[in-house]
């Protein structure tokens, strides 16, 4: 199979979909891999690092899609990319089409096989591709949070952790899942006061398990999002319903009531946001004010360490294009469920039932459009 790695085009968006280590096993495995020049810069990774892989390097962005038949990439598809999307293509990366219809419409529209990152999902309910980000995005929030409530940055002017005799700053992440629990670890590291909420009772017992004494759990409800909220220095959004929007669990009225120069981390942007007043921002634009609170709503929080973050998300990636390229689009969905929960959008249909349930759109089994007894 011929697989396309482009150079993303996305805002201060620095990674790559693959490194010349994965172009060597695809290479070595009989595939083609066609490298748009400069699209490893980002992450040190330089052409002749491809180039000495194996890897095919081409100029531009339509040469690598009209040759390849596999893309792959970090972000969704731009509004350059998507008019060269073809029935033929399939485009493995992350999607998050739940928040954007006109892209997913544009994607049907185009006949080809997306595959998202944050819905290839284990039989036990885990996120194998989007773990890896979800680590750097939560250990990055608790960073940036204390960053922002510096004085000089428009924050309260407190420090996270505190000093002997003055009490640190209150910390509370919505959500103990994998940002939850990262964030927890280094916000607790730092010595700030944390208070973590979810409603799985599992979830906070294994958080407390990492960070036995350093933090208090409590079960979200509406009334103890609203209470813990409206105390906090920095809210932390780490909430994740896999393929759909955000719940909006922080309304205008509560951000109005908030403590005045507090801080909002809305890692939760990238599937519409936490809160009603979160909008999507950039690192070279990271945050805006409103009703005297921070909002903190980057939707590519580890594209800020590309160099960390490609390689953690390609070796994650990596077997899974090593399947595709190896069985084909079809027979590697029915040898891996996982995968298969992975399919958006498919011959214009919608398979991943999250998904399709969030765009208000019919839902197409994957088994309604692939054989499974192939």
């Amino acid at each position: 199979m011929i697989i396309g790695v482009p150079k993303e085009v996305e805002m201060d968006e620095y990674r790559v979909a693959i490194t010349p280590a994965g172009v060597r096993e695809l290479t070595g495995a009989g595939h083609k891999v066609l490298i748009q020049k400069g699209a490893g810069e980002g992450s040190k990774l330089p052409d002749d690092s491809y180039r000495n892989q194996g890897g095919t390097l081409v100029e531009t962005i339509e040469e690598l899609f009209e040759g390849a038949e596999l893309i792959v990439k970090v972000k969704d598809p731009s509004q350059r990319e998507i008019p060269l999307l073809k029935s033929t293509h399939t485009m493995f990366s992350f999607m998050h089409l739940a928040p954007q219809p006109e892209l997913a419409r544009q994607l049907m529209e185009s006949g080809a096989t997306c595959i998202a990152y944050e819905t290839v999902e284990l039989p036990g309910g885990g996120l194998p591709l989007l773990a890896p980000m979800s680590e750097i995005a939560g250990r990055m929030s608790a960073q940036v949070g204390a960053y922002f409530l510096e004085k000089m940055i428009g924050g309260r002017g407190i420090l996270l952790g505190g000093v002997a005799g003055v009490p640190p700053a209150k910390v509370v992440i919505l959500g103990a899942g994998i940002v939850g629990t990262n964030a927890a670890k280094i916000a607790a590291g730092m010595l700030a006061n944390v208070v973590v909420l979810d409603k799985s009772l599992d979830h906070l017992r294994t958080l407390q398990a990492y960070v036995s004494g350093r933090l208090t759990t409590v079960s979200s409800t509406a009334l103890s999002v609203e209470e813990y909220v409206l105390s906090a220095d920095l809210v932390i959004s780490a909430v994740l319903v896999p393929g759909a929007r955000t719940p909006k669990l922080i309304t205008e009225k509560m951000v109005e009531q908030m403590v005045p120069h507090s801080v909002i981390v809305d890692v939760s942007i990238d599937q519409g946001g936490i809160s009603e007043t979160s909008r999507v921002t950039t690192h070279s634009e990271p945050t805006y004010m409103v009703h005297d609170v921070i909002h903190y709503c980057v939707a590519n929080i580890p594209g800020a360490v590309p160099i960390t973050s490609t390689y953690a998300l390609t070796n994650a990636t990596l077997p899974y294009v090593i399947a595709i390229a190896s069985r084909g689009v079809n027979a590697a969905i029915v040898d891996n469920p996982a995968l298969a929960k992975g399919v958006n959008v498919m011959e214009g249909k919608i398979p991943n039932q999250a998904v399709a349930e969030s765009l208000g759109v019919p839902h197409y089994p994957i088994s309604s459009i692939v054989p499974f007894s192939l």
